[in-house]
């Protein structure tokens, strides 16, 4: 029991820098723990799940504005194809270094008419066309075209028509450059919304 005694005593009788020493590195092999499984658990996340995304431009005003933060969600569409009205984050066509934000108007296989801000779709449960409602848009558009979509593209648009760069000028959206859906707006808070500028025909 003595020579216990002592091994405790040597113990707590160590020099100050050495415990120092000790705890300093104890304290930096937590630290790699936890960044380790952080990064286990949020690059997938990040990667394959949501991702964060902030707003640059009036494109989507007024139904987003300038600086906006948004989560994106990544996994919906893999189990459902994009729906009209959707607001959604894509890699642009021309440079895919480039995400933009814009609303679903048409879906692949349909026919697409735009005369000013009315829209028209035409497809097989609207052969006359079916008139978009659409409480959402900023400013009056003098557009006039008349477009049929591919199998696997998608036509979109921003709301703020007048300041939008969008399939009116660079065509139809192919769908392996849809990255999600607008999911959350977190900020600002007073803004903060699930599905943000969702809106269905």
């Amino acid at each position: 029991m003595q020579e216990n005694n002592e091994e405790i005593k040597g113990a707590e009788d160590m020099p100050v820098a050495y415990k120092k020493k000790v705890g300093f590195w104890a304290n930096v092999w937590d630290l790699l723990k936890f960044a380790a499984l952080a990064t286990i658990i949020v690059l997938p996340i990040r990667a394959y799940v949501a991702q964060p995304f902030v707003v640059s431009g009036r494109s989507m005003v007024p139904t987003f504005q300038n600086g906006q933060y948004l989560i994106v969600d990544e996994i919906s569409y893999r189990f459902h194809s994009p729906q009209r009205g959707d607001v959604i984050i894509f890699k642009y066509p021309k440079d895919p270094t480039k995400y933009f934000i814009k609303r679903v108007i048409g879906l692949p296989g349909e026919t697409v008419e735009i005369k000013g801000n009315d829209i028209k779709i035409y497809n097989s449960e609207n052969p006359d066309g079916l008139k978009l409602d659409q409480p959402y848009v900023e400013n009056v558009s003098s557009n006039e075209l008349k477009t049929m979509l591919g199998e696997t593209d998608y036509f979109v648009m921003g709301d703020n028509r007048r300041e939008s760069s969008d399939s009116r000028y660079w065509g139809a959206l192919p769908r392996d450059m849809i990255v999600g859906r607008a999911l959350l707006r977190l900020l600002p808070l007073a803004q903060a919304s699930y599905l943000p500028g969702d809106f269905k025909n």
